[in-house]
């Protein structure tokens, strides 16, 4: 079964050996995702995917990962997120 999360990267990782590790806030909580470029680590995001969430850092950008049938990310979409300060301040206005 296929299916996706959304949300926004708060902390990235990078080590010396080349892995990087990204902090995934969605649904109220954390997952870190872990790309590393040793092939036999489990749970390993790819490199690909790994280096665009890297790159929403500190933005206003929101992500949603898809993952396939066999629990793996197939591929992400970027959104701008919304400002929930700036939603308020337009309700309010009206």
């Amino acid at each position: 079964m296929t299916y996706s999360i959304f949300g926004q990267v708060t902390t990235v990782r990078k080590f010396v050996n080349g892995d990087i590790e990204v902090d995934f806030y969605h649904d109220d909580e954390i997952t870190t995702y872990r790309y590393s470029s040793d092939p036999s680590r489990l749970g390993n995001f790819p490199k690909e995917l790994t280096e665009t969430l890297v790159s929403t850092l500190a933005t206003d950008t929101c992500i949603e990962i898809f993952f396939g049938d066999n629990g793996n990310p197939t591929y992400v979409e970027l959104e701008e997120c919304d400002d929930e300060d700036d939603l308020e301040d337009d309700e309010s206005e009206e």
